[in-house]
């Protein structure tokens, strides 16, 4: 018995050990993060100058109101509305004319095309040639270059706080029935046209002061009353009206103040009539400014039947 081995008896206990912590997870997020960090060094160093100067913007303006934001080398400001005076309207004419040629058919129709600087603002004149590039013939319906075209000069004219006038010529060929629709209404026609297209791509919609329609009373071409080029459309860009305290100041000023203001503050679709008042009717050339081209309208209407005669003999 007492060379009997003894029994040794040995017990585990079960569980898990004691708990160890997370410290490990921090320490090995730490190391993931430095060799992130070092790897976004490495590649900005071997970077170009560009992709440097769009990450360095981002971080220093995040939400992209500087010059030099994330998604681009150069942000675009947002743009403020500039008055343009007597003195910049030859700097807004080179302007527009720079967007304009950005077109790719310009070339086809830049001879249809004159902007001149008047004692009323900047004139821009879309006059038709006898294929009908504009328009089709004796309708108000816009053709697809007309209205590229009129989105270019809206997107450049939405940006100025300058009042626009639009007007309407025709040439001399009578309708079959003047009675029903005539050159009188022709003419007024497109003008509203191209203030509606133009208002639906970038024109605000108190901008327009004025549409006027003229039939053929102002011809471009007098000798040649049938000529294609007296049928076109108008498009004025104001002076700004005198301000007290500075602003620009128009060439000339109107002599009723009370019916200049009064006219350019509300849209008026204006057909001129010249029975309406025979001292228009020497006028050669557009009044000083839009606006008073409505002034006549205020005083009394004639008889009904003279203005509707005036009105059917006007484009005979």
């Amino acid at each position: 018995m007492a060379d009997e081995a003894p029994i040794i008896v040995i017990r585990k206990k079960g569980g898990h050990g004691g708990h160890h912590g997370g410290a490990w997870k921090v320490a090995y997020a730490d190391f993931v993060t430095a060799m992130m960090a070092l790897f976004i060094v490495l590649w900005l160093m071997s970077s170009s100058k560009p992709v440097k100067d769009a990450v360095s913007g981002y971080f220093n303006d995040p939400k992209g109101l500087a010059k030099e934001i994330g998604s681009q080398v150069k942000g675009a400001p947002v743009p403020v509305p500039v008055p343009v005076k007597k003195d910049d309207m030859q700097k807004l004419k080179a302007e527009v004319e720079k967007s304009l040629k950005s077109m790719d058919n310009f070339d086809k129709f830049k001879k249809q095309i004159e902007i001149t600087v008047t004692p009323e603002g900047l004139r821009i004149e879309l006059m038709e040639d006898p294929k009908g590039t504009f328009f089709e013939t004796g309708s108000a319906r816009p053709t697809p270059v007309l209205q590229e075209l009129l989105q270019v000069l809206a997107a450049k004219m939405g940006q100025l706080p300058n009042k626009l006038s639009m007007e309407g010529h025709t040439d001399s060929q009578p309708f079959a029935d003047e009675r029903v629709y005539g050159n009188w209404e022709l003419s007024t026609d497109r003008a509203n046209m191209a203030r509606r297209l133009m208002q639906s791509h970038g024109v605000r919609p108190n901008q327009v002061s004025q549409v006027r329609g003229f039939a053929d009373q102002r011809l471009r071409k007098p000798e040649s009353p049938g000529d294609a080029s007296n049928r076109r459309i108008s498009l004025i860009v104001q002076y700004l009206d005198t301000a007290p305290g500075g602003g620009a100041t128009p060439p000339s000023a109107s002599a009723d103040q009370g019916a200049a203001a009064a006219a350019a503050t509300a849209d008026t679709v204006t057909v001129a009539v010249p029975g309406a008042d025979p001292a228009r009717a020497a006028t050669s050339r557009p009044p000083p400014h839009p606006a008073t081209a409505s002034a006549p309208a205020a005083a009394p209407a004639p008889p009904p039947a003279p203005a509707q005669k005036a009105a059917s003999s006007g484009p005979a």
